[in-house]
């Protein structure tokens, strides 16, 4: 990784995965590239296509008016004590955000929580609202994990990194202040994609299982086609359309063989002995039929599963304060979850 000179690299910051692109001197077609590369910048027609992405996200492109945003979650949750963390890993140091509810002395459970994007973008601080409001109402501390983002670095990468802070957790957890015998997995989108898989992850690699799983809006089947919600609604979808989920799916999983993989694609895994599940959802978001889907999968396996599901709500509703009374109503339902399943 290079000589460093202002403390650790972290996994997320490395651009030198197996899905960069480069231009080899000993290939054939090595004078086409290097022609191209003087036309256009970068060469790869997938490069260009995630450099807007991630420069538009949030925040990264032109100045946001104050006045047209929600209140911050430190204005939201200032008792909430936020903290950095950096977990080691065969790929280098995982950065990682701790939120800690205000009052809390005795050691108390926790939650591991995994940033949406679409495998391609995103951080912790994206979702502080999120995990500052889990970590108030639920009295839990929530570790947020910034994990190796694709192409760059595609399945399973970032999987393997949310797997390693977990294990930490599970070890060195009373370090932060928590119970690493109560830990809840949580995410939101792509997020919620590793965290539907992880506990099937966890236990093909041998590691004890989380007590509870909250999903936002979750990707569990790559196989989208399948399901009619997300032929009705993606085309014209808003957050996001079919042209973005299948170029993540690309990005992500690379090869048609990994669509099916159950670390990918949950659905298609042996669910037995699943933790109990809880699935946020709405109507006019196009994965909804997939969430269903999941839900009934889990319950045919005799595994305690809940959809909350609003009619009319999109993919993401639940992201900011003060928009929808029915991102209120899906905290509430998890507050209610997680206090039975921790």
């Amino acid at each position: 990784m290079g000589e460093q000179t202002s403390g650790p690299i972290f996994v997320d910051q490395r651009r030198d995965g197996p899905g960069v692109s480069h231009i080899d001197p000993s290939d054939p077609a090595a004078p086409l590239y290097r022609l191209l590369a003087k036309m256009r910048s970068p060469v790869a027609l997938r490069d260009i296509m995630i450099d807007p992405v991630r420069t538009g996200y949030i925040g990264k492109g032109a100045p946001i008016d104050p006045t047209d945003l929600p209140k911050s979650a430190a204005e939201l949750y200032p008792g909430v004590a936020v903290s950095e963390l950096a977990v080691p890993s065969p790929a280098g140091a995982i950065r990682c955000q701790v939120y800690r509810p205000p009052g809390s002395q005795a050691v108390i459970p926790m939650a591991l929580y995994l940033h949406g994007g679409g495998f391609t973008i995103g951080r912790s601080e994206d979702t502080a609202y999120i995990t500052s409001r889990m970590a108030s109402e639920n009295g839990v501390v929530v570790v947020s994990v910034n994990y190796r983002l694709a192409p760059e670095w595609p399945f399973p990468a970032g999987l393997d990194d949310c797997v390693g802070v977990l294990a930490w957790m599970q070890q060195h957890g009373a370090s932060i202040g928590g119970d690493g015998a109560r830990i809840a997995v949580a995410g939101d989108s792509a997020g919620g994609n590793f965290a539907a898989a992880i506990p099937i992850k966890a236990r093909d690699e041998g590691l004890p299982a989380p007590k509870a799983v909250v999903m936002f809006c979750p990707i569990t089947d790559f196989f989208f086609e399948d399901y009619d919600s997300f032929e009705r609604l993606g085309p014209l979808g808003i957050v996001y359309d079919t042209a973005f989920i299948g170029f993540i799916r690309g990005a992500y999983l690379v090869h048609r063989k990994n669509w099916a993989h159950p670390h990918a694609s949950p659905m298609r895994a042996d669910l037995a002995a699943y933790p109990p599940a809880l699935i946020v959802s709405g109507t006019h978001d196009p994965l909804v039929d997939d969430n269903r889907a999941f839900v009934a999968r889990l319950k045919a396996a005799g595994r305690d599963a809940e959809h909350f599901v609003r009619e009319g709500m999109p993919h993401g509703y639940y992201f900011f304060p003060g928009v929808f009374r029915q991102g209120d109503e899906a905290f509430a339902a998890i507050k209610t979850f997680l206090a039975r399943a921790l």
